[in-house]
């Protein structure tokens, strides 16, 4: 078994390693940011205003859920343990400087997950129940000729097992650990209570899981940006020794202090990338398969309003974290990943911080699994077809108890494989679909501004 488990991780490792996935998840972040001439950093303020206005009930809408509610729901998947446990262990093993790199690959994945919307509005199509699907499962197979209709499965196959791991049994043990360590709950009584609490919402499908996450993410979102800025603005004068520490170690590497071993450039541009974009899973191809179902006119206003899903993930959650980490000094405590949080936040707030990364370690990973379930089932419908529906949510419900009460190394390994494996067919897709996206960003800005 151990022997086993040392194949898989040499795969992970080449998946995820400098010479494939992160590269090209760069390349690709790069090139479709050049192509629509960085309109997702110059249009943050329009993006923000038609997600503040919402559909508009004058034109015809098709879709199932809202578009805030697609945004709820795609964050539901997104902000979770890589916002306390991923940057956290991104500066553990990569310094400070990688969260400069972080930004970096956040900033290009707004460009990605731009694209990955227009493309999935743009392609969905009404299943046998009437609700619009999409994702790149569809885009591939009705955005390319037949030749590709292979790779359309791949990522189907690929997504439904994925789901099982990063977005279901790797949080209900992060829960289930985190209610052990903190209140002494059993493991088997956590698990069983997510399992009832989940199955209450995923029955009534995406609108039930969009309704929901509409309601916790901003709530637990907000509570957990609001104590972080508390904590950046009662050591405000620290802000600039920070913000400096995190810019001369992403270009010169971190010497060992304290519990800190150091790193290299190489190490915090690596654990940079490979956190930032486990945070916010731009070009995954998770998120597209929410913004399919958003009611939307236009595929262009969706896109932007998915955009915003990795600047509110990565350059605002993720960034808060990191600075409480550095403006405490958690980092040289030689404590890693929710600990070193943890830790970071009781040291600021007198001992009740730690409360506050509990909870919200326990409501993000309690949404992600809600966001995670929805993907996994569309994967396994365009393979299956929607009779499979019901008995992928009986597995997914299993699929939470047993994580909970289990160790989950090989889960974790099984998880990274079957996500950087989705990942692939998905960024060939946006390459060779980048011309349609680049057509309709231009006409719908030469409307907008004539």
């Amino acid at each position: 078994m151990a022997t086993f488990q040392e194949h898989l991780s040499s795969l992970s490792n080449i998946i995820w390693g400098e010479y494939l996935l992160i590269p090209i998840l760069a390349f690709v972040g790069i090139y479709l940011t050049i192509g629509l001439t960085a309109m997702p950093w110059r249009k943050i303020p329009l993006a923000m205003k038609i997600l503040w206005q919402g559909q508009d009930e004058k034109k015809e809408q098709k879709g199932d859920i809202s578009p805030f509610q697609a945004l709820m729901t795609e964050l539901a998947a997104t902000v979770g343990t890589g916002n306390i446990v991923g940057v956290a262990t991104a500066i553990y093993f990569g310094g400070p400087g990688a969260i400069f790199w972080m930004w970096i690959i956040a900033l290009f994945g707004m460009a990605t997950k731009y694209s990955e919307a227009v493309l999935a509005v743009t392609y969905r199509e009404k299943d046998k129940n009437g609700n619009y699907v999409g994702g790149p499962m569809y885009y591939i197979k009705n955005g390319l000729n037949k030749h590709w209709r292979w790779m359309a499965g791949l990522f189907a196959f690929f997504g439904m097992f994925a789901a099982f791991g990063i977005g279901n049994m790797v949080q209900s043990n992060s829960v289930a650990d985190e209610m052990f360590t903190t209140f002494k709950i059993p493991f088997w009584l956590t698990g069983i209570t997510m399992s009832i609490c989940v199955s209450v919402v995923i029955i009534g499908g995406v609108k039930s899981i969009a309704k929901v996450a509409s309601k916790l993410i901003p709530f637990m979102a907000i509570t957990y940006v609001l104590a972080a800025l508390f904590i950046v603005l009662i050591n405000f004068e620290k802000m600039p020794g920070v913000v400096t520490l995190i810019i001369d170690s992403a270009f010169n590497g971190a010497a060992a202090s304290g519990g800190f071993l150091g790193a290299s450039v190489w190490m915090a541009i690596r654990m940079g990338f490979a956190r930032g974009i486990f945070s916010n899973e731009a070009g995954l191809g998770s998120a597209p398969i929410a913004h399919a179902a958003a009611k939307t006119s236009n595929p262009v206003n969706q896109g932007m309003i998915a955009m915003l899903g990795v600047f509110i993930d990565t350059i605002i959650i993720c960034s808060l974290t990191a600075f409480v980490i550095l403006l405490t000094g958690a980092f040289e405590s030689g404590h890693e990943g929710a600990s070193m949080t943890s830790l970071a936040f009781s040291t600021a707030l007198y001992g009740y911080g730690g409360y506050i990364v509990s909870f919200g370690l326990i409501l993000f990973a309690f949404t992600t699994i809600l966001g995670w379930s929805y993907y996994g089932e569309r994967c396994a419908s365009y393979l299956f077809g929607i009779r499979i529906i019901f008995i992928y949510r009986i597995f997914w419900i299993i699929a939470i108890f047993t994580g909970a009460i289990i160790k989950l190394e090989i889960v974790w390994i099984f998880a990274d494989i079957a996500n950087g494996l989705m990942a692939l067919p998905n960024l060939i897709a946006l390459l060779l679909l980048s011309p349609i996206i680049f057509i309709k960003t231009k006409d719908y800005f030469k409307k907008y501004n004539g």
